[in-house]
């Protein structure tokens, strides 16, 4: 019987390091990766660029479309860079998706600004980092598929955590790499 294919939510309040690190844990695992900002309605980030704060009725259809995502049929699985800020959110996605692991990136402010200060070309401005801290609400112990890692590591060391992590809540291997 084969395994399931492997649904991740890499999270975090805009400026974590979500994309990267979806991409490098969608590398490593030969999964098809898609960055959640590429799922937003045009005119939600017309909003963000605009320096507006999404409300969460901007949210909910970006989180649907999240959801719908990673539960269309895919022979090795998907990882998403979704900000999943609110347990609420979380709860959207894992009712459109079923079984979907958390992967979140915690940082402080003050590191988490000063990186997005040296991104260049993103629509998220920095002045909304704020707004972000406010709406986050970190996982809790009883959210037991959330994997919690500090973003004060190199990234190859967190995507190790990260696929030890995973490796863990699994019987089948993930990846032949590993």
């Amino acid at each position: 019987m084969n395994p399931s294919p492997l649904s991740l939510i890499v999270m975090g309040v805009s400026g974590c390091g979500k994309s990267t690190m979806a991409a490098a844990l969608g590398e490593r695992l030969g999964l098809d990766m898609v960055d959640g900002d590429d799922l937003h309605l045009p005119e939600s980030v017309a909003k963000m660029r605009s320096g507006i704060a999404l409300q969460d009725a901007d949210r909910w259809p970006w989180l649907d479309r999240i959801g719908e995502y990673l539960s269309q049929p895919h022979a090795q699985g998907r990882v998403v860079a979704c900000s999943a800020l609110k347990r609420a959110y979380r709860d959207r996605i894992r009712e459109q998706a079923g079984d979907v692991c958390f992967v979140f990136l915690d940082g402080d402010f003050e590191l988490i600004q000063k990186r997005m200060h040296q991104r260049v070309g993103h629509y998220m401005q920095p002045g909304l980092l704020d707004s972000q801290f406010r709406t986050l609400e970190k996982p809790q112990a009883d959210e037991t598929d959330v994997i919690c890692l500090p973003i004060t590591e190199p990234v190859q060391d967190m995507v190790a955590k990260a696929l030890a992590a995973l490796q863990a809540r699994t019987s089948s291997p993930l990846h032949p790499a590993l």
